[in-house]
């Protein structure tokens, strides 16, 4: 078992299956959308996190 596959919160290691083999379509029908639309909106906070408020608090002088 890979790290990656480790880390994979359980329930969704389910739809990341579905999603390998038989495509997207698939997933979005067996987890709907508000899994899709958690899956993203949990990726949009975490990269604005990563690469915009922490930079930015660095510029600052926040941290220093």
């Amino acid at each position: 078992m890979s790290l990656s596959r480790k880390l994979t919160p359980k329930w969704m290691l389910k739809y990341i299956d579905i999603y390998k083999k038989e495509g997207f379509k698939a997933a979005v029908k067996a987890a709907g959308w508000k899994v899709i639309l958690l899956i993203i909106v949990f990726y949009l906070i975490r990269d604005v996190t990563i690469y915009i408020l922490i930079p930015y608090l660095v510029a600052k002088g926040f941290f220093s």
